[in-house]
This record gives structure tokens, sequence and C-alpha cells, in this order.
């Protein structure tokens, strides 16, 4: 008994100094935070103290329409990225599953745009895109296209972002697709030969069934991550055009460093949250069924 608690005693005390950590840069924020969101807090000292105002700033978010602009613009960027995303990501795993020259290449060259900073990325896409001094305006003018101000445009800005967000993660994507890819047994696409199926035939009836959990793995975190987009909207438009790529992250830190409002970018905050939870708890009923039917 007391081998075994000085052991748990010794465990404790290594783990102490990761739990003051944890409980200090996370529990206590969000703990804060949970209280925020029912109050009238600001980020500037004021003479009237803060005062618990109920439900006040949920309500008012549901009846702002900037809310509501943020939220669409946030479901219109998932609606262009993840798709994309998906499509493109699997379309390059199947090919370099296959036995091309230069595969291995390849697929550390498509990586690469993963492991740059999303805020690096944005700049130097906004100079490619830049209507004076980008490359790709220059390049378009040559083939007698003229693209203009992409990022200035309300109807270009949104895709242009999208463009950025795709090009820096679809890599990852198309690296957890080969991983998935690769467990698939050869048999089967064998025994799909014999039995006369083409290549379509084999796609249908054996990648994709098989590939079901890694797809919805995917899925799911690329909606997740189209929800929290920031770093390159900030960077690149900054919510502009008149608010036409302003997504509920931007919106909260719009309220919350800008506006100062403590109390509503909070609640803002939680309803983020609320939807990440929801997606979450999809992938995991999804996975647990998975799992049960296999069993």
């Amino acid at each position: 008994m007391r081998i075994r608690t000085r052991g748990q005693g010794q465990e404790l005390a290594m783990l102490l100094p990761a739990l003051i950590f944890i409980t200090a840069l996370i529990v206590v924020p969000f703990l804060l935070s949970v209280w925020f969101s029912f109050t009238d807090q600001r980020l500037v000292p004021r003479p009237i103290p803060t005062k618990f105002i109920g439900t006040t700033n949920y309500e008012r978010m549901f009846v702002d329409p900037l809310f509501w602009q943020a939220i669409l613009n946030t479901v219109l960027f998932a609606l262009i990225v993840t798709p994309v995303q998906l499509a493109m990501s699997l379309g390059a795993a199947l090919i370099l599953n296959s036995a091309i020259p230069f595969r291995g290449f390849f697929r550390t060259a498509l990586f690469l745009p993963f492991i740059v900073s999303l805020a690096v990325a944005a700049f130097a896409w906004s100079y490619l895109l830049d209507p004076r001094l980008g490359l790709l305006n220059y390049w378009l003018q040559g083939a007698g296209v003229q693209l203009g101000d992409v990022l200035e445009d309300p109807v270009l800005a949104m895709p242009a972002v999208a463009m950025v967000a795709v090009w820096k993660n679809f890599g990852f994507y198309m690296v957890i697709f080969l991983a998935g890819l690769q467990d698939i047994p050869a048999s089967l696409y064998e025994a799909a030969r014999v039995d006369g199926a083409g290549a379509w035939r084999r796609f249908t009836n054996v990648t994709l069934p098989l590939l079901s959990n890694t797809f919805a793995f995917v899925l799911i975190f690329a909606l997740i991550a189209a929800l929290q987009a920031f770093d390159q909207i900030y960077v690149m438009t900054g919510g502009g055009p008149y608010g036409h790529t302003q997504t509920i992250v931007m919106e909260i830190y719009q309220s919350g460093f800008r506006k100062l409002d403590l109390g509503f970018a909070s609640a803002l905050s939680y309803v983020l949250l609320i939807a990440t939870l929801l997606l979450s708890i999809v992938q995991f009923v999804f996975f647990g069924r998975r799992e049960k039917d296999l069993a």
C-alpha cells in the first residue's frame, strides 16, 4: 500500500505542471467566457461595474442582421470549400495511389502547403491577386483576360479566400485518403476485374464503400475547419468588401477586439461551439454505427 501510494504521488507530481498549465490557459478562460456571455462585460475600464444581464446577449444576437449575414457567409464558405477539398483530395489520392513516376515527389509537393502558416499563405496570395503588382493578373492580361481587383469584388472575394483554404488544406486530406486507399485489399480489385468491372464500377462498388469511414472523417473535419475560418479572411479582406466575407469567427473578433463588447463576443463563441459540437456528435454517432455494423 505504501509503495502504491508513493507511486501515485509521484505520478500526480509529474502531472501537476501540465494540470496547472491546462487549468490556467484552458479551463479558467472557458469558465470566464461562459460567465461573460451572460454579462455586459467590456474590454475597457468603466465606472459602472459589470452586471449580469441573463440571456440578453443571445437574444440580441438573433435579431442582429450582422450576425445572420455572418452565418450566411460562413455557410457559403463551407459550401464552397468542403466539396472542392473533398473532390480534389480524393482525386489526387486516387492518382497518387497508382504506379505513376515520381509519385513520392508529387505526394510531398501537394502536402507542403499544409505545413505553411495560413496567415503567411494568405499574404502570398494577396500579392498574387493584387491588380497592380500581382503575377496572376499579369499572366491573365497576357492571355487577354482582365481580372481586376478580386478581393474588392463582392462576388469574387469569397471564392478567392475559399480558394486559399482549398490550396492550403487539400494536401492534408489527400494523405488521409491515401491511407484509407492503401488499407483496401488489392485482391478485391482483382476479383472485380475478373468479374469484368471497369474502372468506374471498381470505384463505385469497391473503393467508395470501403472508403466511407475515411470519407466521413474528412467531411466532418473539413466542415469544422470551414466553420472556424479566420486567418486568410482577416489577412486578405478583413471581412470586406461590405461584409461579404464576414464569417462568424470574424464577427467574434470584430465584436470582442474592435467593438470591445466581450459579453456579446463570448455569446457568439458559444453558438459556434454548439455548431461544432453538433458536427462532432454526428461524427461519433456515424462511426459508432459503422463499428457495430462491422462487428
